[in-house]
This record gives C-alpha cells, sequence and structure tokens, in this order.
C-alpha cells in the first residue's frame, strides 16, 4: 500500500486499485488530447466504440470516431481500437506514426502491440449515456509511467474506477469477468426457458426473474458465499433431485448444466460455511447434520434465554434509577419554588 497525490494504491497478485476518490463523476479537468476512436464495421459503430467515442466527448476530449477499422487510420494524440481481440495487432500497425499513443479496450490482449489499454469492466449495448461509465471499475496497463497515467486519466475523466491489471493477470481477469456478465445471462436464459414452459411469454419471465437475479447480486456483493440460500444451501437434496427431474422432463438439454451448477453451487455451500464459521450441513454426500444443527439451535436458545434474563434485570435497573432520578427532581424543583 501507498499513498499518491490522487489517492491511495492497493497491490495484491496483479491487481492495483486505486482508493480514496469517490470515481461517481467525470474528472473536472480533461486534458486536451485529441482522441480517435477505431471500432465502427459493415453494420456501423461497435457497442463500446459508440458508448467511449459519446463518453469522452462528454468529458471535454476532442474525439473523432468512430471511424471503420479497414480506413486509413486517422491522425490523434491517442488512438482507441475497439476492435476484436484478432484484429487489435493489425489496427495498431496501421495507427503507427499517425498517433502519438496507441491503446486497445480488450479485457484479455496483452500490450504487445500498444501502449496502454483501458478496460470499462461493464457491459454495453451501444446506446448508454456517458453515465455508464459512471462508478465502474476499469482495468488499465500501460508499458510506461507516463502511459499507466494516460490510462487513468482517461478512466477518471469517464468517472471509472481505475484498478491495474498486469499481463501475466490479465486472461484470468477478463474470464472473471465472464462469470460475472457472460455466464449469467446464459444461466437466466436457461431459467427462462424453464420458467416459460409454464405457459409464460419471455417477457413475463424476464420481469419476474430480474428482480430475483439482481437480489441475488446484491446479496453476494455484500456477503460473498454467506449469500447463498435455497435447497442446496440448505442440504435439502430431495428438492434437488425433484427439481432435476423436472429439467430433464421439460428441457433434457438443460440437464447437464443443470448437474455442472448444482455440483459447483454444492462447493460454495461449504466454503460460505467454512467462512462464517456456520454448519449449514453440507457433507460430499449433500446429507444434513441434524445433530449438530439441532446442538447449536438449543446453544442459540439457551443464549438467547440467558440474554433476555439479563437484559429483564438491567430493564429492572434502569426502571428504578428513573424512578429515583424523577422524585430527587422533583425535590429540588419543589425546594426552589418554595
Amino acid at each position: 500500500m501507498r499513498d499518491t497525490p490522487r489517492g491511495r494504491i492497493l497491490s495484491a497478485s496483479g491487481f492495483t486499485s486505486r482508493i480514496g476518490i469517490l470515481m461517481n463523476a467525470p474528472h473536472p479537468a480533461a486534458p486536451a488530447e485529441r482522441i480517435a476512436v477505431i471500432g465502427a464495421g459493415r453494420r456501423g459503430p461497435g457497442r463500446l466504440a459508440a458508448a467511449l467515442a459519446a463518453a469522452l466527448r462528454e468529458a471535454g476530449f476532442d474525439v473523432t470516431g468512430p471511424h471503420a477499422r479497414e480506413a486509413e487510420a486517422p491522425e490523434a494524440d491517442v488512438v482507441l481500437l475497439c476492435v476484436p481481440d484478432s484484429a487489435i495487432a493489425e489496427a495498431a500497425r496501421a495507427s503507427r506514426g499517425r498517433a502519438g499513443r496507441v491503446g486497445h479496450v480488450s479485457g484479455a490482449t496483452t500490450l504487445a502491440d500498444v501502449d496502454f489499454s483501458i478496460h470499462p469492466l461493464q457491459t454495453f449495448t451501444g446506446t448508454e449515456s456517458p453515465a455508464a461509465f459512471h462508478g465502474i471499475g476499469a482495468a488499465i496497463a500501460g508499458r510506461t509511467d507516463a502511459d499507466r497515467q494516460l490510462a487513468t486519466r482517461l478512466a477518471e475523466a469517464l468517472g471509472a474506477w481505475p484498478f491495474e491489471v498486469d499481463d501475466a493477470h490479465r486472461a484470468g481477469y477478463h474470464a472473471a469477468a465472464s462469470f460475472a456478465s457472460n455466464f449469467v445471462l446464459t444461466v437466466l436464459d436457461a431459467a427462462g426457458r424453464l420458467i416459460e414452459a409454464s405457459g409464460m411469454r419471455p417477457d413475463e419471465a424476464r420481469e419476474l426473474l430480474a428482480p430475483l437475479a439482481a437480489q441475488s447480486v446484491e446479496n453476494w456483493r455484500r456477503q460473498g458465499a454467506d449469500a447463498l440460500t435455497g435447497p442446496i444451501a440448505r442440504g435439502d437434496e430431495a428438492t434437488v433431485a425433484r427439481q432435476r427431474a423436472a429439467v430433464a422432463g421439460t428441457a433434457p438439454a438443460l440437464a447437464a448444466l443443470f448437474d455442472e451448477l448444482s455440483t459447483a453451487t454444492r462447493d460454495v455451500a461449504r466454503r460460505g460455511a467454512a467462512g462464517s464459521g456456520i454448519d449449514r450441513g453440507i457433507t460430499d454426500r449433500g446429507i444434513t447434520n441434524r445433530r449438530l444443527g439441532d446442538r447449536r439451535a438449543a446453544d442459540r436458545r439457551a443464549t438467547d434465554h440467558r440474554t433476555a434474563d439479563s437484559s429483564a434485570v438491567a430493564h429492572s435497573t434502569a426502571d428504578r434509577s428513573a424512578t429515583a432520578h424523577s422524585t430527587v427532581t422533583r425535590r429540588l424543583t419543589d425546594r426552589e419554588i418554595a
């Protein structure tokens, strides 16, 4: 950990985070660099290219684009490549000599062909307002201190929270992003398909399931693995078996996914219980350890009774003190009147 003029740096396992600054609005002093955003194809601007160009322009930069990657690279102080990972090397070569610095927005690609990178840790459709960048994380990296400072300035001007990820950890970081976004959508699609089997429309299914998913994410944000609920967390394997049979009967293609997720969720339940010191009753066979659970429940009840008794004594003492205080106050008041 070290302090800097703009906040505090925390480093661990290749990740560096800048904290101490509330990054929920654009930095007021955007530099005057001319930025060219490359990221348009046959179907128009890419999703991130469109959102990023608009947000940087709103932050006060002189922005051109999104430009098509097949076109001649524009002259600029900074070129930001919002192109597929496989096209980064070629687009970077085309931009050299026409840009002071070249950066990409890929989460998984190293700095082999560019000077810096900035990866907004968010999913985009291309229609977002600049506020979509406010308060999100942005993974940054740079070949030199000046390159890293540039990436940091861009992230802060967007209103994002910059944190460094080195090349050795980049693929793992990006895999984490896929788990938190892409794979979540896959699971929600499976949930929608199952509930639609009851005759519900897809839009109705999404409206019903979205609040559940959103609350689950919020609970995980606050509590981590200990936020897990449901039959696996309770060790209720009979219910899990009924669910599995229903999935196999309704959507057989999802049975394998259900099995894999059930196995992974049992591991989450074990880790959550171990981390919190709570025995959820999960064993290798998914059997509830009822005796231990019952004993702990009895211990908690005994503790509650002791606490209640102590509380009653405290209240009784407090009541007596309040009565005595009231009596003394009345006596003093009567004396002052006399």
